[in-house]
């Protein structure tokens, strides 16, 4: 039996990495281990987007560095963004590693570990070709059986000023409506209920190819071939939100009235700092239609602290805009230098403790709005997704409104009532907290 443990680090579009990897290597034989000590090989996908996601892969890399040094049979294996961002550099800092294997090598990794174990090579860097997955290929999914995430790109054109990923991704490239199609119903059969479209831009699905803005094509599709309930999008770029989806989205319940637009700033002169293609204006006209298009749509946005040139009076300006924009949900981040980075040059650099207090002065303030958002539920009734036992205590389910995405928003915890993972039911809210809701299962009431 060939054992191998598998650890996979940063966000959605990185994981499906990891599950077509998976797939790769269980079809080759190989069989999944939870913890490293009991396998052949250890296997950590990596993100190396930004400082934090590269030191949190560095130290998960040297943990598994340390197991090898109590069994030096085994083999370990580093694939991911950090190795194609550092690629010979990565070789040269941890001898412990047996095999690189890049951002493009998904489809090769059983061949390549197969060929370490049997000594057809030794330690070596393996970056591979332009990779783009397919439907046919096999995929092990580490999600619960009923959500699912269908990444629908890879790499990206927007070139922001502080992103990393145009160079580490490449270009954008776009899977054929057809294919993601097919994944989409072999998903479904297996159970799944919430489809979640990731990308590192929805709205710019098909434009690598002649067919500009594909992105409305593709849901029709999706909702014309499948009947899965819930379908969500994730990572739209502002000035992509055309008034035709926000009307498909409209019209379509099973598209969940749900938005992530990552914004960034709030500021134009930070904005055109950051190389983002919108201003202060665009962003209050973008909340005003979809506002007037579909009323209850949740939004979900991420800010970037502490950009160069970035004043306190521009903090002001963010703080200002969260209380009348009313967003749902809010990430916010201390922005870091990356030296490859075009901003990495810029002037107006910011101390960490600047960040640092920035950052916690918004999530202060979104706090106290998040807090009164929620509170428009408190009575209603809402369709949930049931996740399972909660993770707060067995004594309660847990799940998500249409309103909340999975693991990175609030939840809703069930306090009455009995219900199965992957069951959609209704719930009456009765209590709202800062970010989760709380409420018991409507009786005979369980969704379709």
């Amino acid at each position: 039996m060939k054992r191998i443990h598998v650890t996979s680090l940063g966000c959605p579009k990185n994981l499906v990495d990891s599950e077509v990897m998976i797939g790769y290597l269980e079809k080759d034989g190989w069989v999944l281990e939870q913890e490293p000590e009991t396998s052949d090989v250890m296997l950590i996908n990596t993100c190396g987007f930004i400082q934090p996601s590269v030191e949190e892969a560095i130290e998960a890399i040297l943990e598994l560095a340390a197991v090898k040094n109590s069994f030096p049979h085994k083999i370990l294996v580093v694939t991911g963004c950090l190795v194609q961002r550092y690629q010979e550099k990565l070789k040269e800092e941890f001898p412990e590693v047996d095999l690189f294997v890049g951002t493009e090598g998904v489809a090769d990794i059983a061949r390549l570990v197969n060929g370490l174990m049997a000594g057809k090579f030794t330690r070596t860097l393996h970056l591979g070709k332009r990779f783009l997955m397919s439907s046919a290929m096999p995929r092990r999914r580490a999600t619960p059986f009923f959500r699912a995430w269908l990444k629908i790109t890879e790499g990206c054109n927007n070139n922001c000023a502080y992103c990393m990923i145009p160079s580490i991704r490449g270009c954008l490239r776009s899977r054929e409506i057809y294919d993601l199609v097919e994944e989409s119903i072999g998903l479904e059969r297996e159970g799944v209920r919430e489809l979640t479209l990731i990308a590192q831009d929805l709205t710019a699905f098909g434009n690598d190819r002649e067919k500009n803005n594909e992105l409305i094509p593709l849901l029709n599709d999706l909702l014309r071939h499948t009947s899965i309930p819930w379908i969500r999008l994730m990572y739209l770029y502002p000035t992509g939100i055309t008034d035709e989806l926000l009307e498909l989205i409209a019209n379509q319940s099973r598209i969940v009235p749900y938005l992530d637009i990552p914004i960034q700033h709030v500021n134009s002169r930070i904005l055109q700092r950051m190389n983002r293609r919108y201003g202060s204006d665009e962003l209050y006209r973008l909340l005003e239609r979809i506002r007037s298009a579909i009323p209850e749509m949740a939004l979900r946005t991420t800010l970037l602290l502490g950009f160069p040139g970035e004043t306190e009076e521009d903090v002001g300006q963010i703080e200002q805009f969260l209380k009348e924009a009313m967003i749902d949900h809010v990430g916010v981040f201390a922005y870091a230098n990356e030296e490859e980075a075009v901003s990495a040059s810029l002037a107006g650099q910011c101390s960490e403790e600047v960040k640092k207090a920035r950052v916690e002065h918004i999530l202060s303030v979104q706090a106290d709005i998040s807090r009164k958002i929620v509170r428009k539920y408190k009575g209603k009734v809402e369709p949930v997704l049931v996740e399972g036992l909660s993770r707060e205590t067995d004594l309660l389910l847990e799940g998500r409104t249409r309103f909340q995405a999975p693991e990175i928003d609030g939840c809703v915890l069930i306090n009455d009532g009995d219900a199965a993972p992957g069951d959609i039911v209704s719930v009456r809210i009765d209590e709202t907290q800062v970010y989760d809701l709380v409420g018991g299962i409507e009786k005979c009431k369980k969704e379709e």
